[in-house]
């Protein structure tokens, strides 16, 4: 693991580190934010899953999340969201390929070589923050944004016990059914579309649910409501009952306006199931 830079941030330390991927294939670069409490031993981790176009920096450098995670002492890690560099597959399109891993384990060429975002993210990467950082990988939740979103969504409801709780801002609720899901599930796992539901927070919903709180923050004027397909999965939480808080918020849109806005409320959710008992 190569250390690229850290910096002093709300009395903890910002941080941007790469490594050589076994489950990608390729280099990947990755940022963790730990509180100062992290000095004193293993603190709390809570992921962010970035969405469609992004790395690991948006977030790390728009969501103002580090301000709200050091006054409750948790740590935030922001995987990038595809493989990188010259030899991985990429489309001309900013939804597909580099930038858009879509947080699954492609199957179909060009893209299986590389694009192994969901075993990256729910093995390689706790395995390597566990022996590098002063984390509790056995308290761990999750959140994310758009694509992010799908996929915190996603990993949390298809990996029982693993998080304590998940969040999501403006999540692509049902990509099985939605221009922003169809495209990139075909191209990475295949045509047969009985395989696109373990990948879709809505069909999940309706087959497995999650055992834990859930909160999902969609703003109302999203510029892209018709491909989130958000009142697919309100439907699911309803029908089946699930713990959850589905807000609409009046006026705002898909960007890192919207995300910043509500990251407090989102940190402090995940701070009452990190710290419960």
């Amino acid at each position: 693991m190569k250390t690229l830079s850290e910096n002093a941030c709300f009395g903890g330390t910002q941080g941007v580190y790469s490594h050589a991927s076994a489950t990608c294939n390729c280099e990947m670069t990755f940022a963790v934010f730990l509180p100062e409490e992290a000095k004193d031993g293993p603190v709390p981790v809570l992921w962010y899953l970035s969405g469609l176009t992004c790395t690991h920096e948006n977030a790390m450098t728009k969501a103002g999340a580090q301000a709200w995670a050091a006054e409750h002492g948790i740590a935030l890690v922001f995987p990038d969201t595809s493989p990188r560099g010259e030899d991985v597959a990429d489309d001309e399109a900013y939804d597909l390929g580099k930038g858009a891993g879509f947080y699954v384990n492609a199957t179909q060429d060009p893209w299986a070589p590389h694009f192994q975002m969901r075993d990256y993210i729910a093995e390689e990467l706790p395995s390597l923050l566990a022996g590098n950082f002063a984390v509790d990988i056995t308290r761990q939740a999750i959140t994310g944004h758009s694509m992010g979103g799908h996929g915190a969504l996603v990993l949390a409801m298809t990996l029982p016990g693993r998080f304590l709780s998940v969040s999501a801002f403006a999540p692509i609720a049902n990509p099985s059914k939605s221009d922003w899901g169809r495209k990139q599930l075909g191209a990475y796992v295949g045509s047969n579309e009985k395989d696109w539901g373990k990948n879709d927070a809505t069909v999940l919903m309706q087959e497995k649910g999650f055992d834990g709180p859930i909160l999902i923050d969609q703003g109302a004027q999203d510029q892209f409501l018709d491909l989130l397909r958000p009142e697919a999965l309100a439907a699911a939480i309803a029908t089946r009952r699930q713990q959850a808080i589905f807000r609409m918020q009046p006026g705002y849109d898909h960007s890192y306006f919207f995300v910043s806005t509500f990251m407090e409320d989102h940190i402090a959710f995940h701070a009452d199931a990190l710290y419960a008992g």
